[in-house]
């Protein structure tokens, strides 16, 4: 007991140092790989030369921002922002480019506010800007290529963590609903099977007592009939007296189960008015059947027939109980709203059944109720009178009430929101390098000079002169590194020799010096053209 005890005391503190390990683990492995493209880059040539402490520098950054990815998502994204603004100003560079997109998807993964992220990117955004409009060379396609890493670079993959994020929260609230629902099924299952349950006693309540009161009557009338044994006509005292107990007793049991909302039997009577009345009489009831009207008689199987049925049947038993030999009159009387039946009984001629007082009635009022009728029973001169009005269908059955729209799911709603921003972003970045690649292609036409225009430049021209055959724009990237080095002191442009895109194309150099006199010019060829085809271009252009 003693180790057992000891091993649940060290257990929560190896947990914890567990999770510590596993995380910092992580931290490493996430620092390893993002670190791999941030010291490779610039020895493959992916990236301007570095110095070593830069590299170092950038190293330790990657390395506070991994530490700080778990606990602090948006300071982790906002160093790796910093280094990438400080490696270049569109914010774009192989060294740091992956530890971007990959700290602003766990930025949408684990932060759970949208804002403080969006707060973020604009920072960036405006801090990218302003170096750019401060230090950059070309403004314009710089601020392109640094939108355009923020929204492919931060944005998507922000957006793609959190969609990240959502599934799996909802997917857990998802098995927790279908819990709840199956445990909600269940409980109503077992609800509507003891529901279920009352009614069908509910119905045998009425339905044996109606037959009970009817054997009772046949038994009442058996004691009395003339040239019977004196045996035999206590025997039928016997039997009519155990007809009446059995009823009671049913009623003491199965009334316990009616509910006060009881709605009309889910078993329909299987015959009309008419023939209920009919079977009464042939059981020796003193009952007699007014006709009707022209009005039709409703349908047995409808709410209206059998709430009818229901009336009668109870009107007749109560009548079999407790006035004996008393004449009972049945009249229904159709009409165009409704349908009205009045259940009369006379005084009556013998000893009435002891019974407890029952609720029959009053379950028949609130069925009646419940179909928008009226139930009303009462004395009536000597005897009793029971008169229900029950409308007709088409008058109790209300139109339903519009079910509003489903709403959509928490699920489809998230990824509604997460797909709308998916579009916006992507449309976005659709229009930003459509826009960039119009100011490429119209920056590299218009800084084109023909070689027939170079070839026609000489030396000692003034630049004045020389203007006038020049085109708009000069290269903002020239290809410094393969040209010869320049005249001392003098102001060197370049210019393309087609107008060719998306290729390495030759290049022209026009030096000028202090006075404003062409000095020097030089073709600069393209990537790959060396030797003897370089020597006989340059012969071409003079």
């Amino acid at each position: 007991m003693s180790r057992t005890g000891a091993a649940a005391r060290v257990g929560p503190g190896a947990l914890r140092r567990l999770v510590r390990g596993r995380s910092i683990g992580r931290g490493v492995l996430l620092w390893a790989v993002l670190a791999v493209p941030a010291v490779t880059a610039d020895r493959l040539g992916l990236n301007e030369p570095r110095s070593l402490g830069q590299q170092v520098a950038g190293l330790v950054v990657l390395a506070v921002a991994a530490a700080l990815a778990r606990r602090r998502p948006l300071t982790a994204f906002a160093l790796a922002a910093g280094l990438g603004l400080a490696a270049a100003p569109a914010l774009f560079s192989v060294s740091y480019g992956p530890a971007l997109g990959v700290f602003a998807l766990l930025l949408g993964l684990r932060a759970a506010r949208p804002r403080p992220a969006a707060a973020v990117f604009a920072a960036v955004g405006a801090a990218g800007t302003a170096r750019i409009a401060l230090t950059g060379v070309d403004p314009a396609p710089e601020w392109l290529v640094m939108t355009g890493t923020l929204l492919f670079g931060c944005v998507f993959p922000w957006l793609g963590g959190r969609y990240w994020r959502q599934s799996r929260a909802l997917a857990e609230a998802g098995w927790l609903r279908a819990a709840r629902l199956e445990d909600e099924q269940r409980h109503a299952e077992e609800r509507a099977r003891l529901r279920e349950r009352a009614r069908i006693a509910q119905d045998m309540h009425d339905s044996l007592g109606h037959e009970l009161s009817l054997i009772a009557l046949r038994a009442g009338a058996l004691q009395v009939a003339p040239g019977l044994a004196a045996e035999h006509r206590a025997a039928a005292a016997d039997l009519r007296a155990a007809a009446a107990d059995a009823t009671d007793r049913l009623h003491r049991i199965i009334g316990v189960l009616r509910e006060a909302d009881e709605p009309v039997p889910l078993t329909p009577a299987g015959e009309s008015v008419e023939e209920l009345v009919a079977r009464a009489a042939e059981s020796g009831l003193p009952v007699r059947w007014e006709r009707p009207d022209t009005a039709p008689v409703p349908d047995p199987a409808g709410i209206t027939g059998r709430l009818l049925h229901r009336v009668v049947r109870e009107a007749l038993t109560n009548a079999a109980r407790h006035a004996p030999g008393a004449p009972v009159v049945v009249a229904v009387t159709g009409q165009a709203r409704g349908t009205t039946v009045t259940v009369t009984n006379g005084p009556a001629t013998g000893a009435a059944s002891p019974s407890s007082g029952g609720s029959g009635l009053l379950g028949l009022r609130a069925a009646v109720a419940s179909a928008g009728g009226v139930l009303d029973a009462g004395p009536h001169g000597e005897g009793f009178r029971v008169r229900a009005y029950v409308p007709a269908q088409d008058a109790v059955v209300t139109p339903a009430p519009a079910v509003p729209a489903t709403p959509a799911t928490p699920f489809a709603r998230a990824r509604r929101r997460v797909a709308l921003g998916l579009g916006a972003a992507a449309g976005a970045g659709a229009v930003l390098v459509g826009a960039a690649f119009a100011w490429y292609a119209y920056t590299e036409t218009h800084s084109v000079l023909s070689p027939g225009a170079y070839a026609g430049l000489s030396l000692g021209t003034p630049l004045a002169q020389v203007a006038e055959v020049l085109p708009d724009r000069v290269v903002h990237d020239p290809p410094s590194d393969r040209a010869p080095a320049p005249p001392e002191g003098a102001e060197c442009r370049y210019y393309r020799a087609s107008g060719e895109l998306l290729v390495s194309v030759d290049h022209f150099r026009l030096c000028f010096d202090d006075e404003g006199f062409l000095v020097a010019k030089d073709v600069v060829p393209r990537v790959g053209l060396r030797g003897e085809g370089r020597e006989e271009y340059e012969e071409f252009v003079r």
